[in-house]
């Protein structure tokens, strides 16, 4: 009787440490987590963010991506568990459009969207006719024609380009100098600018390309708008405990004095 009680017994413990195993496993994996994040300044600041966090017990392995629909793509399969690459009103249009059940866990920078120019050192010096190129996703093609409108080179239908409406060319109503506007992928727009009289860039592009807000653009979205970057996790993650690390080490005061010792003002703590 002993005897058999005993078997069942080691029985039931053995079936538990079954059951429980995958989940210790998972577990354990989350002390290692792949991160999303597009090429250029990222890269530099996740770096740091790297070390930051290594010293709470957090692996970050970074993925890096050279378009903006690869990240939330891949987060929302599972491929990753995180990203940071994009501001809120993006994310939003993703949703819309896909489904994604992402959220956003914490603000990283704010950098702000220039128009670039090789040829002309202000918008007075454009000529009619010419060709600039915009993103051709929603979100950030709208920020370049708020940016056009900002700069006096054209005027929008009253109500588009703010709260959730996005912009489009078609909602020009006004081009005094005949622009031609050029709707091309956000990462080839840099690679494109020598062919064009000027261009809408982000920022992570352009400092990739060795571009300066500072000294090579003609016009400058306002930093403190509604564009700050955003570390994004699928729903379900959002309030495990290394997604707050996550934030916690990004949001760090060495991360905070790399960014403005670093960028000098073209990026911006949003935190």
């Amino acid at each position: 009787m002993h005897f058999a009680a005993f078997i069942k017994r080691i029985a039931a413990v053995a079936a538990l440490a079954l059951a429980v195993a995958p989940h210790l496993a998972h577990a354990q994996d989350k002390t290692k987590i792949k991160v999303g994040i597009s090429v250029g300044s990222a890269e530099a600041i996740f770096e740091v963010v790297k070390k930051v966090a290594a010293r709470d017990g957090l692996e970050i392995q970074t993925v890096v991506f050279s378009d903006y629909l690869q990240p939330n793509a891949a987060l929302a399969a599972g491929d990753l568990d995180a990203n940071a690459f994009q501001h809120r009103p993006y994310l939003e249009s993703q949703i819309a459009a896909r489904g994604y059940k992402i959220v956003p866990v914490g603000l990283t920078i704010t950098a702000p969207l220039g128009i670039y120019s090789r040829k002309f050192k202000s918008v007075d010096q454009l000529p009619n006719g010419a060709h600039i190129g915009i993103q051709n996703d929603p979100s950030n093609g709208n920020r370049a024609l708020l940016l056009l409108q900002k700069a006096g080179l054209i005027k929008l239908k009253p109500g588009v380009g703010e709260n959730g409406v996005n912009a489009t060319p078609l909602d020009i109503i006004d081009n005094p100098r005949k622009l031609k506007l050029i709707e091309l992928d956000a990462a080839q727009l840099p690679r494109s600018l020598d062919d064009l009289a000027a261009a809408s860039i982000n920022n992570d592009y352009a400092y990739k390309a060795g571009l300066s807000l500072q000294k090579d653009t003609i016009a400058v979205e306002d930093p403190r708008g509604r564009y700050a970057n955003i570390i994004a996790t699928r729903a379900e993650d959002q309030d495990k405990p290394w997604a707050k690390k996550l934030v916690q080490a990004y949001h760090s005061e060495e991360v905070r004095k790399f960014i403005e010792t670093e960028f000098k003002g073209s990026l911006v703590p949003a935190f």
